[in-house]
């Protein structure tokens, strides 16, 4: 009976394990699964959280709310209090005393705080837009390091695959030679596409390790670790849908809107100017206690003024000025980068139908320049194709296997380039 519970125990023990097992299993290789997900998004994210604008931004986010507040004010600026005593003590001291205590609170010039409301609003909308636009300089820096890094990365493993293959004929050829099939004038060729080759890889490898510093310094290292066992087709950015017209872009194209929202703070910067044409005038409101001589009882009065600065044409004038020059700038840098932008985002688009026709043909040439590589590789074996002819058929292949990767990174760069014309940030 013990023996048939001890068993039954057992069983129970080994199903609860077993079940533990494949419940824990996912969270176990959890870990193994993140590479596989990164992207050019992943990226993007990481390399922003480094920059010093990601930091900021909500201070900045914070100052400019509370710039709105100060605008909506009722008051100019902070309400001030005067305190003041007067006595005879010093003096004839016949008990003469006044104690004077009143408030002052700075007023709005004639359409002052309406214009300061416009102003803060407008400059916070400004903040938005070049909040974007430093996301998509961040976007720019990514998209370029990484496709950098993936076209020397696909060069490294082209020149690697030329030195293997020759190496591997130089093998052959010294082979051959050495039992009198071949000159050797034919073994100084294998060797002397051999050295080229070693030279070609050494260059790569130094082209690879440049974007890899490249990469640490928008990523870290630990990204780069990552990139290695993902295939770069899954960096590949959708293509964008454009429009007919162009024309209606105009006002989505987050370079444009940065503009007009610089050219909106320039306007109403100009209007604030107009409106502050003198320094703030103050409301007094004081109240007097005081008597003149002992035994006169204290006097109790209220005194309510206001006090106006005089006006001053030429800080008025200055000012008016260099806030007329910001708007005309804006005005001006409004039309140049809004026909730049428009032909950016025409060309880029132009760009990615050129690449994608060149991705086609390399391709086509790529594959009939290996299949007729396999076929001088094994009539040059049989002894019915001379050397000269096999090295020219292996560095066809090369260059050809070389033109299709090449095509495929420029076909995926042109396709960046397009979303990055759009302002779209990495998908």
């Amino acid at each position: 009976m013990l023996r048939e519970k001890l068993g039954e125990l057992r069983l129970y023990f080994g199903l609860v394990f077993c079940l533990l097992w494949l419940i824990c299993q996912p969270y176990a290789f959890a870990g193994e699964a993140i590479p596989a997900k990164i992207g050019l998004k992943a990226l993007y994210e990481a390399a922003w959280d480094r920059q010093p604008e990601s930091k900021s931004y909500q201070y900045r986010v914070d100052a400019a709310i509370a710039k709105q507040k100060v605008a909506s004010s009722y008051l100019a600026s902070p309400a001030s209090i005067e305190v003041a005593q007067k006595s005879d003590k010093a003096n004839s001291n016949q008990g003469a005393s006044e104690t004077i205590a009143g408030l002052g609170f700075p007023l709005w010039l004639w359409n002052e705080r309406s214009n300061s409301i416009g102003l803060a609003d407008a400059e916070y909308k400004k903040l938005l837009s070049q909040y974007y636009l430093s996301q998509l300089r961040v976007a720019a820096d990514v998209r370029d390091a990484y496709w950098s890094y993936r076209r020397t990365k696909i060069e490294f493993d082209l020149a690697n695959s030329r030195f293997e293959n020759a190496k591997a004929l130089s093998l052959d050829v010294e082979k051959r030679f050495k039992v009198g099939d071949l000159s050797r004038a034919d073994l100084h060729q294998t060797n002397g596409a051999l050295a080229n080759s070693e030279a070609s890889l050494a260059e790569a490898q130094a082209n690879l390790i440049n974007a890899e510093q490249r990469m640490r310094a928008l990523f870290g290292g630990e990204k780069i670790k990552a990139l290695e066992s993902v295939s770069s087709s899954k960096f590949m950015e959708p293509i964008p849908k454009i429009p007919d017209s162009l024309t209606s872009l105009d006002v989505s194209l987050p370079v444009v809107v940065a503009l007009l929202d610089q050219l909106d703070v320039a306007r109403k910067a100009v209007a604030l100017a107009k409106s502050q044409t003198r320094t703030t005038p103050e409301l007094q409101i004081l109240t007097t206690r005081g008597r003149e001589v002992y035994g006169v009882p204290f006097q109790q009065s209220i005194t309510i003024g206001i006090r106006i600065p005089f006006g001053s044409d030429a800080r008025y004038e200055n000012k008016l000025a260099i806030s007329t020059a910001e708007m005309v700038e804006a005005e001006s840098q409004l039309i140049f980068e809004r026909e730049k932008a428009l032909a950016n985002v025409e060309s880029k688009a132009l760009l990615v139908k050129t690449a994608q026709i060149k991705l086609s043909a390399s391709e086509k040439r790529a594959l009939l320049a290996n299949e007729t590589r396999i076929f001088f590789d094994k009539s040059f074996r049989f002894g019915e194709t001379d050397l000269p002819t096999r090295l020219r058929v292996e560095l066809e292949a090369t260059d050809a296997n070389r033109q299709v990767a090449d095509a495929k990174i420029n076909y995926a760069v042109a396709v960046s380039n397009l979303r990055q014309a759009l302002g779209l940030l990495p998908e």
